[in-house]
């Protein structure tokens, strides 16, 4: 195999520069991860608190219909 000298100018030029940047881009990734995470546990919680809404509501709709039944005159057809 042929040593071709720009590509290896290039490639090594791309592990620098990616170990020189990396020590400065870290803080950034930190934060961009960091507002990532703050995000997913907002839509998490929000996801839960609406979840928590949906069965209070059917458990109310469930109390609803057994108190019905029962207050229900006794000659009446059931549907």
């Amino acid at each position: 195999m042929k040593f071709d000298l720009p590509s290896f100018l290039l490639g090594y030029g791309a592990g620098a520069s990616t170990m020189l940047l990396g020590k400065h881009l870290r803080p950034l990734l930190v934060e961009v991860a960091t507002a990532g995470y703050r995000f997913v546990d907002k839509v998490a919680a929000r996801a839960a608190m609406k979840q928590e809404d949906l069965e209070d509501l059917m458990a109310e709709a469930k109390a609803r219909a057994r108190r019905e039944e029962r207050t229900r005159p006794a000659g009446q057809a059931q549907a």
